[in-house]
């Protein structure tokens, strides 16, 4: 599943629920802005509780509405500061609709077809890169990096440390492939 063209795909994995992906996202954010145009980026939210994942469902609706942009931080300061539980569909809808989209419009995406086809490829798509948790980046469809590996083969001094060992590690591997374009 390598990607084509002269630029490196970076492929996130994530979820909005768990804190390692919220700790990561600063710094993973300022990691793009420094890759500037040599990267693509695209997120994929790891289904977590299976086909029907809220969050997932969540993500795809609003990629779907172009409003990742604006809702992305939104949603993780809702989850890890705010401590607002956005793990059932009617939860989800009810919050996205108090933080600025039409909740009509959002629904009309939410059931639509494509959506619904997404959300059910999204296990296909995890098992053909071998991811089983997130955070995880899938560089160029041929490296895959994360807290946990750089974790387990550098043992970081602290979480600062691992984060930005993950996002050298991203580095490195986005020069390797960018040498193959």
């Amino acid at each position: 599943m390598q990607a084509t063209g002269k630029k490196v795909e970076v492929i996130e994995f994530f979820m909005y629920h768990c804190p390692v992906c919220n700790a990561l996202e600063p710094g993973f954010e300022n990691w793009i802005r420094q890759q500037g145009d040599r990267i693509t980026v695209r997120r994929v939210h790891f289904p977590y509780t299976g086909p029907n994942d809220p969050e997932a469902h969540l993500y795809l609706t609003l990629e779907a509405l172009g409003k990742v942009d604006q809702m992305h931080a939104k949603i993780f300061k809702a989850v890890h500061v705010d401590r607002i539980r956005l793990n059932k569909d009617e939860a989800i809808i009810e919050w996205v609709a108090n933080n600025g989209i039409d909740r009509a419009t959002f629904l009309n995406a939410w059931n639509s077809f494509g959506v619904s086809t997404k959300l059910r490829q999204l296990a296909k798509i995890t098992a053909a890169y071998g991811i089983d948790s997130a955070p995880a980046l899938i560089i160029d469809g041929r490296y895959v990096t994360s807290p946990a590996t750089v974790g387990t083969k550098f043992a970081p001094r602290d979480r600062a440390a691992l984060f930005d060992a993950t996002l050298q590690v991203a580095t490195a591997l986005v020069d390797k492939a960018a040498q193959s374009k």
